[in-house]
């Protein structure tokens, strides 16, 4: 059964609830009784020997719960004698019996079901006259992983989520992303580690994820690694602010035999729930545009008490948009380069990379993670990609462990037009990226290569075959005679110092009643030229100029008079990602608009003349 079959039968429950549950309600019954159903089937094929071990350790005066997980093959188990499937022969009591079901799970798995504020919801069933009925149609479904991989109940989980937040009216992009966008991700995170990658090697790594919803990105990150090295461990950690989905997640660790301790509730901003611990590799989603005013008094303390050696010294960004202070938390959660560094993949907005002039709190992040070399590569996504926006999103690759080729550079691919259509809609998603549109992304950053895409015309103007993705090491095609060649940019290489510059104050003299420059009469300002106001203006010099040359060439021809404060220069950085892959399209010429007219409106007679007859 696939995904979406599952999440429909599941969602069929909603038809039990409805009339006694708001829709916007049927989340808190629907979430924890599949959570329960799928912890029910993993425990099934140990159970009677988990009781066994149980009744033998407690009469031994023994702790039973080394005993008890060793038995179960999981990191949880269950001492109870009943199931789903058992509830149902007692009727009358089912309400009692699925408290104490729940209860007797270990102390880690029932923390879930309190997450989700579940007694409240037996409570309200039973009330309701539905709970054996609820029951009842979760017992008949199958969630072993052996039926339903651990990737798939990911799948479902996550559909299930969406299709309650379109209900709710809610956000469903802030509890995951796209799963093709996590494997691009995960693709670039780890390209460069061969040692991880090789087959054989016993190696074990940390990755941390600081928004991790359902726990999506953590688990697309072990699958890609069990795939190419099952002799690799990688261990899991993670922070979530929303009660259902850290719950979720937790429950998908616990199969997974992760240490669910590694997955802490809470809000990351406010309080870092893994302290100084530092982390391989780090991916996240953090929300898009969410302003940060809740938080704003403990992360402006932590700036101000601590400054560089907390988490916030490089600098802060409005409170309108908390993005970049998770971009922030992740680059305080690097390793050391000594130690091996670390490597970052984070999705963000379009406002990380220009919001905010030279000095401003975003420039000053940007300046930061630019002058220390960090940025490996931004990659543009097609819009559509997310569940609950349509604007433009982009991937940031970090590093603070970049292989030599790649140091003192950035590399930028524009990945906006790799995507094909949903055959349906979820949300504001309706493109997605194919595996062909992943690998290239992957293959034009682990070349670091620069790449456009070459389209050929002939003489008439004609498409000659398919758009042809050319790197800088191909050979390009060639264009018919008379023929024209179209060049899109896709992947283009900078230096890190290409996105700085300096903004400089030009002045001009105020002049008096008589047109002659004022001078100043008190203080330092005493027989120097005062500056108008009205005619301040100023000019962002790129950082590979001379800022004088610059001046002379470009302000002085202009206002001969001009002189620059340089008290007032600042230094700012802005990522112009469009800018760089805008490719000019000049217009058609008027004798081919003319003809076109011509065309539709003898086709219009021709309707006309057919409509009289």
């Amino acid at each position: 059964m696939n995904h979406q079959a599952l999440s429909s039968f599941i969602w069929s429950v909603a038809d039990l609830l409805r009339g006694d549950y708001k829709q916007s309600d049927y989340g808190k019954v629907i979430l924890p009784f599949t959570v329960l159903r799928r912890l029910d089937c993993v425990l099934e094929s140990t159970k009677p020997a988990v009781l066994a071990e149980f009744v033998a350790k407690t009469q031994a005066g023994l702790n039973p719960d080394p005993f008890l997980t060793r038995k179960a093959g999981q990191s949880f188990y269950n001492t109870s004698p009943l199931d789903l499937t058992k509830l149902l022969g007692d009727q009358d009591n089912i309400r009692q019996n699925l408290y104490a079901y729940i209860q007797a799970f270990a102390p880690a798995a029932k923390d879930i079901f309190e997450r989700f504020d579940f007694y409240t919801q037996i409570e309200r069933l039973a009330k309701a006259g539905l709970l054996y009925l609820v029951t009842e149609k979760f017992a008949n479904i199958d969630l072993h992983p052996d039926v339903v991989d651990n990737a798939q109940m990911g799948l479902v989980f996550e559909e299930l989520i969406r299709k309650f937040a379109e209900i709710s009216n809610e956000t469903a992009g802030e509890h995951f992303t796209p799963r093709e966008v996590i494997r691009l991700m995960v693709n670039l995170l780890f390209i460069e580690d061969d040692d991880v990658l090789t087959p054989g090697n016993a190696v074990v790594r940390t990755i941390y994820d600081p928004t991790a919803g359902t726990g999506g990105m953590l688990s697309v990150a072990g699958e890609f690694l069990l795939e190419h090295n099952p002799n690799a461990r990688l261990t899991m950690f993670g922070q979530e602010l929303n009660d259902e989905s850290f719950a979720i997640c937790k429950a998908d660790m616990l199969i997974k035999a992760q240490d669910v301790g590694n997955i802490v509730v809470g809000n990351t901003l406010s309080e870092d729930g893994h302290g100084r611990r530092k982390f391989d590799y780090m991916l996240s989603n953090p929300p898009f545009g969410v302003e940060w005013k809740k938080v704003e008094k403990e992360v402006r303390k932590e700036a101000a008490d601590k400054g560089f050696d907390g988490r916030f010294g490089p600098g802060l960004p409005r409170v309108s948009d908390g993005s970049m202070l998770f971009l922030l938390h992740l680059i305080s959660k690097m390793r050391p380069a000594v130690d091996g560094g670390s490597r970052i993949g984070i999705v963000l907005n379009g406002s990380p990379l220009f919001t905010g002039g030279a000095g401003s709190g975003e420039s000053e992040i940007r300046r930061y993670v630019l002058e220390n070399d960090l940025v490996e590569a931004i990659i543009g996504l097609p819009t559509d990609m997310f569940y609950n926006t349509g604007i433009a999103t982009y991937v940031w690759i970090l590093s603070n462990r970049k292989p030599d080729d790649r140091k003192g550079f950035v590399q930028l691919i524009d990945a906006s037009s790799f995507w094909q259509k949903m055959r349906k809609s979820l949300g504001s998603k309706r493109k997605e990226m194919s595996d062909d549109h992943i690998d290239t992304v992957t293959r034009l950053f682990g070349g670091f290569t620069e790449a456009e895409l070459i389209t050929v015309f002939d003489a008439a103007g004609q498409q000659v075959g398919e758009p042809q993705l050319v790197t800088n090491t191909d050979t390009p095609p060639t264009a018919p005679e008379d023929g024209r060649l179209k060049r899109v940019p896709i992947a283009r290489i900078f230096e890190n110092k290409d996105f700085g510059y300096t903004t400089i104050t030009v002045e001009r003299p105020l002049l008096d009643e008589a047109g002659k420059p004022v001078l100043g009469t008190k203080g330092k300002q005493k027989g120097k030229l005062q500056a108008d106001s009205a005619l301040r203006d100023t000019e962002n010099v790129p950082l590979a100029d001379d800022i004088a040359a610059y001046f002379k060439r470009e302000v002085l021809p202009h206002a001969p008079d001009a002189w620059i404060d340089e008290e007032k220069s600042k230094v700012g950085y802005e990522i112009p990602f469009n800018r760089h892959f805008y490719v000019f399209e000049p217009p058609r010429s008027l004798h081919t608009i003319d003809e076109e007219l011509k065309a539709v409106s003898a086709s219009i007679m021709a309707m006309l003349g057919e409509l009289a007859e």
